[in-house]
């Protein structure tokens, strides 16, 4: 069979195969296998051979040790309650602000997304946390929800980031090393919060029924060196594990697997001082580790099967020849691959795309002689926005499982997130336009 007829068969297969609901790691193994037998005339135990040799390769990979590590530092941190005295803090010292609330939010999802890397924990806790507040001072329910869902999925994207460890293990890559891309989405993950943030105080000022202030006299309930001691006391702890587990990798003194088990220590010391640690507490988070971690690593396995059956077939030749051999002038052909992962983040993970995409668009990058890591970046820049493109994203589903009963309908979340969506846009094209948003900190920190 012809490499284009099995390449399209394989896209064809995949989508039906998820279509019909089932697992996508399943989907994913199941046509590497149909394709790999039509390809090597079902000889089955030659591709048995192949898959064997390619899972102990995908497995013999010790950047992924790092994986299970930051999950489990995520999960302690999550019991330990750090966002709770934050945001508590912030409430009183912002909420005179029009606006200000919201922006207590976004910043307390920034030190969530240092500290834990999960989108799921930080969406659920902060719709918990902060949401019946928001509500409850009035604010506008389609913006609550939109900042909300945008501001922990940053999660996915400012490092320590599950999805950077995965995406620095599969490339192999020195270029796109996981520190990195820990140092390189430092400044783009930064430059969107102040995007949501610039975004919710505008509209704020413009419209004050969207935010309105908290009134004086709960403002005053504090005096001003109690609200400056609040806040010391609950930014202080997660900022010296941020330092500690970054610093070290961008330091160049541990490897990010050390980094991580460097950060599950400062986890379980910070939830021992808020009096959240004993054994239940360990052992839950053990094993919501131990189902992260198993779901990551298999969609990793059978991902990697279906990517090397991909290229088996030719289909790494038949995409590369498809944007390259039509002329099309760069610019063009980045727009069309990073539209393409846009709307497959409209209907399945970050996980899957990565699997699909990457084994293919890395060659074509190269190829046009793309800074690895600056197209790397922009890669993951769009992944992020699959947490919030309606109808699938991840964070909308999380936002409504939380929210009160009936608080919400989905047309109204769906609603709220669009604005962040262009701004994640234009967070995109500025990155585009201004490459060393994405290679300074790197070039400065790895020379």
């Amino acid at each position: 069979m012809s490499p284009e007829f099995l390449t399209i068969g394989m896209f064809v297969t995949l989508i039906v195969f998820i279509v019909l609901g089932l697992p996508l790691a399943y989907s994913l193994a199941g046509t590497a296998l149909i394709f790999g037998l039509l390809e090597n005339g079902f000889n089955v135990d030659g591709l048995l051979g192949f898959f064997i040799n390619n899972a102990w390769g995908t497995m013999n990979n010790f950047v992924l040790v790092a994986v299970p590590l930051f999950i489990l530092m995520a999960q302690l941190l999550d019991r330990a309650k750090i966002s709770d005295a934050l945001f508590e803090a912030l409430y009183v010292v912002m909420g005179r602000i029009k606006g200000g609330l919201g922006l207590a939010v976004i910043f307390v999802c920034v030190i969530l997304a240092a500290t834990t890397g999960i989108v799921g924990a930080s969406v659920v806790g902060m719709t918990l946390l902060a949401g019946p507040k928001l509500l409850e001072k009035g604010y506008n329910k389609k913006m609550a929800a939109g900042l909300i869902c945008s501001g922990g999925s940053l999660g996915i994207l400012i490092p320590p980031s599950i999805m950077l460890v995965v995406f620095g293990g599969l490339t192999g890559l020195k270029e796109t090393s996981v520190g990195a891309l820990f140092a390189a989405a430092i400044a783009p993950g930064m430059l969107l919060a102040l995007l949501y943030m610039g975004y919710v105080f505008v509209v704020c000022q413009v419209k004050p029924t969207y935010g309105p202030a908290i009134s004086a006299e709960e403002a005053s309930t504090y005096s001003s060196q109690q609200k400056m001691w609040m806040v010391i006391k609950s930014m202080v702890p997660p900022l010296v594990l941020i330092f500690a587990v970054m610093g070290t990798i961008l330091g160049g003194v541990a490897t990010p697997s050390e980094a991580a088990g460097v950060g599950v220590l400062g986890a379980a010391i910070l939830a021992l001082a808020r009096g959240n640690l004993n054994w239940q507490v360990i052992f839950d988070s053990c094993k919501a580790t131990l189902r992260t971690t198993s779901m990551v690593m298999i969609l990793v396995l059978f991902g990697n099967l279906f990517s090397a059956t991909f290229l088996f077939v030719g289909g790494g030749d038949v995409i590369t020849d498809l944007l390259i051999g039509g002329n099309l002038p760069p610019g063009v052909v980045l727009s069309i691959m990073l539209l393409a992962v846009f709307v497959l983040g409209m209907f399945i993970d970050w996980v899957a795309i990565l699997l699909v995409c990457l084994p293919v668009y890395m060659p074509v990058s190269m190829e046009l002689g793309f800074d690895p890591l600056w197209f790397s970046m922009l890669i993951c820049i769009v992944m992020q926005t699959s947490f919030l493109t309606p109808p699938f994203g991840y964070s909308l589903f999380y936002f409504a499982g939380a929210a009160p009963v009936g608080t919400y309908r989905m047309i109204e979340i769906y609603k709220g997130v669009t604005p962040f969506i262009i701004l994640q846009a234009l967070g995109t094209l500025l990155c585009i336009l201004f490459p060393a948003l994405i290679t300074y900190i790197p070039s400065i920190v790895f020379g």
